[in-house]
């Protein structure tokens, strides 16, 4: 009895329209960002023409609503979108794209007021608002109820007060989601909420772009707030929901973020191998070395795992279901394991791996960051704990 190959097998996961889409978006990858983003790594963003090309094509809207020009898909076409767009090799495009789509325009989507939806999301959409989500402060990462912004209401707006750093899309951003604290009494986890600032609005303004060690070609700002006016109405949600709203979405940056870094991986295996098997050492090809082809093997094995886990905790998240605990584990995981991957992968590539000229040594310095933003490891694995003992 002949045994058909997996690879041939459709997916438990993934239905027509998932696969459909990630056909559409490698084409895409291929044809649009591989050819070009070299360029836009020099000139540290992605210029905004792509993202109005992506928005045309319906990459931007994947989980919204058909009546501001999305698909309505679920978590499963965010993690589709993100894996592919990690398997670029260009890890400051995907995360500049990932933070519009799945970190910030989600604010407005869940908790803005059917007028606020009215007015951007048919531009966010299309990729002519570009957003970012504005949490992380100079001395507050991770733990979000440490921030220090302040909005005080004073009549039909409210007055922000304080600063944020590491902002992804700072620079270029149209619409950023700014959380702050709005209570000094409450409760730590009531006292934040978020609010919609537009780009230009009086007191606000980005106070510096960050040089960073990889992601060169995704923006990065520093942002200052000096009594910046922002209407009442621009209030997602009510006072004291914030850290809520962070919370909740977490569950799905974390999913995408772990695609993401396992497109990369996926990538760097599939370069290293192409070197591994031409490049010649001592009368034989690199792959002919029994060390080198089994730590591949290993490396290979791992990122089927991480991958499968990823697969699963967007399933269980497009099911309704709090899956903190798995979204966590993925966060963990594949942010260390992508790095481990990019270890090997430049050791593998000997000198060469070391060139900036290289695409592994790119991919490696763009990796790091993983096992950093969006949660950092230590903190994933006490999520990952809690949930042990019940």
């Amino acid at each position: 009895m002949n045994r058909r190959e997996s690879a041939a097998l459709p997916s438990p996961y993934f239905k027509e329209e998932h696969e459909a889409l990630r056909a559409q978006i490698r084409r895409f990858v291929d044809s649009e960002i591989k050819p070009h983003a070299l360029k836009w790594e020099e000139q540290g963003f992605v210029p905004r023409e792509v993202l109005r090309r992506m928005g045309e094509l319906g990459f931007l809207g994947i989980r919204y609503p058909a009546e501001y020009g999305g698909s309505e898909m679920d978590t499963l076409g965010s993690v589709v979108l993100a894996e592919e767009l990690g398997r670029s090799t260009f890890g400051g495009t995907a995360i500049t794209v990932l933070v519009h789509t799945d970190m910030a325009s989600v604010h407005l989507a869940n908790a803005g007021s059917p007028e606020l939806k009215e007015k951007w999301m048919p531009d966010i959409v299309a990729g002519k608002a570009i957003c970012a989500v504005a949490v992380t402060e100079p001395d507050a990462g991770s733990d979000v109820k440490g921030i220090r912004t302040t909005a005080r209401r004073d009549g039909d707006h409210y007055i922000l007060n304080g600063a944020k750093m590491f902002i992804t899309n700072g620079v270029h951003a149209d619409l950023y989601f700014v959380a702050a604290k709005t209570s000094a009494e409450a409760r730590p986890s009531q006292s934040v909420s978020m609010f919609l600032v537009e780009k230009g609005t009086p007191g606000f303004r980005v106070s510096r772009a960050l040089d960073k060690h990889g992601w060169r070609s995704s923006d990065t700002a520093e942002l200052v707030f000096e009594n910046c006016r922002v209407p009442a109405a621009n209030l997602l949600g009510g006072e004291g929901q914030g850290f809520y709203a962070i919370m909740r979405n977490f569950q799905n940056e974390r999913t995408v973020i772990g695609a993401m870094a396992m497109g990369e991986a996926q990538a760097a295996i599939e370069l290293t191998l192409d070197y591994v098997t031409t490049r010649k050492a001592f009368g034989a090809t690199l792959y002919d070395k029994q060390a080198i082809r089994q730590r591949l093997a290993e490396l290979a094995t791992k990122v089927e795992a991480g991958r499968q886990l990823v697969y699963y905790a967007g399933w269980l998240d497009a099911q309704g279901v709090d899956c903190t605990r798995e979204v966590s584990m993925v966060k963990a995981y594949c942010g260390e394991l992508v790095n481990e991957v990019m270890y090997d992968c430049v050791q593998f590539h000997g000198g060469m791996g070391f060139m900036r000229e290289s695409t592994i040594e790119r991919m490696a310095r763009d990796a790091r960051v993983q096992a950093i933003g969006g949660g950092a490891t230590e903190v994933m694995l006490e999520e990952v704990a809690k949930r042990l003992v019940r």
